[in-house]
Formats: C-alpha cells, structure tokens, sequence
C-alpha cells in the first residue's frame, strides 16, 4: 500500500509479486544446468550479481510499471540462489555429512522467513519503501567479497558443450503460461474465459513441446533419463506436494487468525513463527541424525503423518480457537514440513550421477515452486466459492449485497472488517472459518498421497565421500590449475 502511494498503479499492484514468483519458477532450471557446464561459483555470483542488480533498479523505480520490471530480474536472479547454495554444499560435502548442512539451510531459511517481513515493515515505517530492496545492496556486496576470497569449488573436466536454447525457451514460455492461468484464474479473469483456457492450452502445448525437444536433442535441458531414476521421480512428486502443502498454510494461516481471531495485521509476521519453530527444529534435528545414521528413509514418512495431522487440527479451528491452541497446531504441522522440505533436496543429490548434480538439484526446486504456485491456485479457488456459498446463508439479507461486492477488500483490511455492525461482522467471519477449513481439509489429500509414495522411496545409504570422478584433482575454481 505504501508502494501504491508513491507510485500509483494499484490495478497492477498484484504484479509486484507474481512477476517475481514466474522468473524464480522458470530460471530455477536453467541454473543447474548451466552450472553443470560452467561450474557452481561463477554462476551462483552471477545470480547474486543479476539479483543486486534488480534490487537497485526496483529501489530506484519511479513508477509502477518499472518496479514490476525491475522485480522481474530480481527474480532472475533470485532463482539461482538457494538452488546453487545446495548445490554448492553438495560439492563439498559428502551426502553423509550434508544432511547436517541441509539442516542448517532449512533454518536460516525458516529464521529468514520471519526476520523478512518484520524488517520489511520496520524499514518501510522509519524509513522509505525504497530500502526494502536496497537493503540488499550491502548484505550482497559481502556475499560476493566471501564467495570470491573463501569459496573454492571442484573444477569439472572442461568438455565442449551446447546450451539447449531451444529447450529453456519451451521450457520458460510453457511454465509462463501455466503459471499466469493459476494466478490470473478466478481473479483477474473467470476461470472459463477465452483468457484462462487459451493459457491453460498453450501452457499444456508448449510443455508437451518441450518434453518432445528434450527426447531427441543431445544435450537437453532437464535430462528425460533422469525419471528413469525413481528416487528422482519419487523426490519430484514429493516435492511438488510439500510445495503445495506448506504454501496452503503459509497464505492462509494469517487469513484465519487476522479474520477469526483478530490478530492485528500489522504483526502478520509473528503469525507463523510457531511454525518456522517446528520447522528449524526438526530441519536441524533430522539433519544430525542423518547425517550421523546415514539413513533417511522413515523421515519423509513421519514427515507427511505430521504434516497431515497438523492440517486436521487446523480444518477443526474456529472463532473461539485461543492463540495458544493454534500455535501448538502449527509447530505439529511446521515440524512435518522441516522433516521434508530439504531432506528430499539431498535424497535426490544421493541418488543421481555427480555430472548432473546441478540439474537434479534445480529440477526439485523448479517441482517444489510449481506446488507452491499450484497450491495457492487451487486453495484460493476452493477458499472463494466456499466464502461466498456460505455468506448468503450468514449474512443479513439487507447487508448482503454490499459485502458481496466488498468482500475481498474488507478481508485485505481487517481493521476495517471490525467496524462492520455485529451480526454483519460475525457473519463473514463464520464465511472465513468455514473456507479455511475447507482447504485444510482438501489439503489433507496430497499429503495422504505423498505418505503412500514415501514408502516407495527406496534408500540408498549415503556416501561418506564426495565423487570425484568429474573433476580435476587439485583444481578449484577461483585459482590458477
């Protein structure tokens, strides 16, 4: 809304995230294989270079169209950086001792994710909108000092090697497609218009394209041989359904406790701490014990029981739910996904030639974002045909058409929710549990699919050592041969 003032254009205002949500999906395969090609750091500093870059110019627009733009390349880069931080770890670190570093990602990334917002909002009410984004200016200034003076990777045997252009254009136009059906779907446009079909076509088209070109060239983008590996296979479909699972609760937990409980939206940040605390806990805690066992299997399993559990105590929230009940449903349910999250990143690294380590990484990655973008899709539909059944059957007649029409806006602001007259107010809020419930409770049905394919998850003991068969002994990156 800040951003809104200063810059105009609130019809695109949705655009400032879904512009950056499409090109972290669609770059976060390019980078492992162009990492395979040319090597882990240059690139990883390449993608924090193009972010930084994005950064400044986003900080720097002077209207609405430029800051979508700009949060474009940001998001460009931004692709690149947890897939090459994971894959990085996965050159340097034998699979048996990288559980334990997954671990610690997953809690910077669950600490990350708390710290974020809350500094957002400080930045924005002390200083200017602006520092959101240049704020990352000198924390990305030292990253690229440290990956230049400490960083020393692996250098693989130099072979010539072919880009698949024509692959990563399929790739971006089909993914570009799909994505803006689930965003646009049941907002921008109805999900029967030409728009939506014609996208969701060409989108199914494109990817169809896509697969054929990767069968038949020799160098392809994203290898077809690598589902033959059902580790890989398996990992990607638990992947995409752990993005779609945690995303369910990451947009509409808040939702239900500003609207049900009336949590202030001003402290929306704190809303999911107790899960990012379940989350850092088993991430860091299964990490060890991997790493110190060499065994992962059980954990995905036990993983999804948690995450399914937590999404059943969620459909049972209501109005008279107290902050501490739904606190402790969401450390069950953040304690599932930490069990899932980057422990399937490394199954997948352990199950998969070293030589196309970078791809199999950013391919979990690319799987996991496309839950997420299909989840909140398909979650958000459900959440409003629910809403708006359920408001002509609690909500006065009289007050009914003019929350109809304002429903969306009343429940973006629910400050000025509380100022709707009592039996109008109790009526809406009666609509929003009754929605939230019904997306947990749809929910639950991808996880119980992934319970099932995780017992299909074959495991493979993790090495204690790093493949070296693809590198030259004694030769890092950053230094002379």
């Amino acid at each position: 809304p800040t951003m809104v003032g200063e810059l105009g254009g609130l019809d695109h205002y949705s655009w400032v995230v879904t512009a950056y949500l499409i090109c972290v999906t669609v770059g976060t395969p390019l980078y492992g294989k162009i990492s395979d090609v040319y090597g882990r750091r240059i690139v990883f500093q390449t993608a924090i270079a193009i972010f930084l870059a994005g950064s400044l110019a986003a900080g720097l627009s002077q209207n609405m169209l430029q800051l979508i733009l700009f949060r474009g390349l940001q998001g460009i880069g931004g692709g690149g950086l947890i897939t090459m931080s994971f894959a990085i770890v996965a050159d340097i670190v034998s699979p048996r001792e990288r559980g334990r570093y997954t671990g610690y990602l997953g809690a910077v990334f669950a600490f990350s994710s708390i710290v974020g917002p809350l500094l957002g909002g400080f930045i924005v009410d002390h200083f200017s909108w602006r520092w959101v984004f240049l704020v990352n200016l000198p924390v990305g200034a030292v990253a690229l000092t440290v990956t230049s003076i400490v960083l020393r990777m692996p250098v693989a045997v130099r072979r010539r090697h072919r880009i698949d252009v024509e692959g990563a254009a399929l790739l971006v136009s089909g993914v570009t497609c799909l994505l803006l059906m689930l965003v646009w779907g049941g907002s921008e446009y109805r999900w029967g218009s030409p728009t939506i079909l014609g996208l969701g076509a060409a989108g199914v088209v494109l990817t169809a394209a896509f697969v054929a070109w990767e069968a038949r060239t020799p160098e392809p983008l994203l290898s077809l041989r690598l589902f033959r590996n059902p580790i890989f296979t398996l990992g990607s479909m638990l992947g995409f359904i752990v993005g779609c699972t945690m995303f369910s609760a990451i947009v509409f937990l808040p939702l239900f406790l500003q609207v049900a409980t009336g949590a202030s939206a001003t402290r929306s940040g704190l809303l999911l701490l107790p899960f990012m605390l379940g989350f850092m806990a088993t991430s860091i805690t299964v990490g060890n014990i991997v790493s110190y066992t060499g065994r992962y299997k059980i954990w995905p399993i036990v993983g999804m029981v948690l995450a399914a559990t937590g999404l059943y105590l969620f459909s049972g929230m209501h109005a008279g739910t107290t902050r501490v009940e739904s606190s402790l449903f969401m450390v069950v349910f953040g304690m599932g996904i930490g069990m899932l999250l980057h422990l399937l990143v490394l199954v997948v690294q352990n199950a998969v030639d070293h030589r196309e380590l970078g791809v199999a990484t950013s391919a979990t990655a690319f799987f996991r974002s496309m839950g997420g973008s299909f989840g909140v899709a398909v979650y958000g539909a459900i959440f409003n045909a629910r809403l708006f059944a359920e408001l002509p059957r609690l909500v006065p007649p009289d007050a009914l058409a003019a929350v109809s029409g304002d429903a969306t806006r009343l429940l973006n602001s629910p400050a000025q929710l509380r100022l709707l007259p009592p039996p109008v107010l109790a009526g809406i809020v009666e609509a929003v549990v009754r929605g939230t419930q019904s997306i947990f409770l749809w929910a639950m049905l991808p996880v119980a699919l992934g319970f099932g394919l995780a017992w299909f998850l074959k495991e493979i003991p993790l090495h204690d050592t790093v493949p070296v068969s693809a590198a030259v002994e004694g030769a890092v990156e950053g230094s002379p041969l």
